[in-house]
């Protein structure tokens, strides 16, 4: 195994990483971010999340329960999770350039609001914890984050 990994965390990281490639969850993501009005592009970005957040749920679960005690695990989830705020950071950019965050919200705060209100422990309680149909958590958790960081 270490022939082909210099380490256990490059391990991890080969793997989650290639579940993004399987899954084609940039393209779909950029896809997402190409919708003319920027508010219907962050919401198709946080639909996308969260229907891939569904699929990797089982293995992103297990990276965040590990990660306090384990460092490969650590650096996995951060690896993915740091993508993905880059993601919202785009996302939360198109609104702000078009003046369509609420006064005194900027756009890295927006992201940073959009990209925790949608993790993977937020998704598990609503869907694991609480029993609730990953469609309508998905709709409902897309509503919060427009709410939350948009205007009008």
């Amino acid at each position: 195994m270490y022939l082909h990994f210099s380490s256990r965390a490059s391990l991890f990281v080969a793997v989650v990483r290639h579940m993004d490639e399987q899954e084609d969850i940039r393209r779909h993501c950029k896809q997402a971010l190409g919708k003319d009005d920027p508010v219907k592009a962050l919401e198709a970005f946080v639909i996308v999340w969260l229907r891939y957040a569904a699929k990797i749920h089982p293995v992103a679960s297990a990276l965040l329960a590990s990660r306090r005690d384990d460092p490969d695990a650590m650096t996995a989830w951060n690896d993915r999770m740091d993508e993905l705020r880059t993601g919202f950071r785009h996302a939360a950019q198109r609104p702000a350039t078009a003046g369509r965050l609420p006064p005194g919200l900027d756009p890295d705060t927006a992201a940073d609001l959009a990209w925790a209100m949608t993790s993977i422990p937020v998704w598990e309680q609503l869907t694991i914890d609480c029993g609730r149909p990953a469609i309508e958590v998905r709709q409902r958790l897309t509503a919060a984050v427009i709410s939350a960081v948009t205007a009008g």
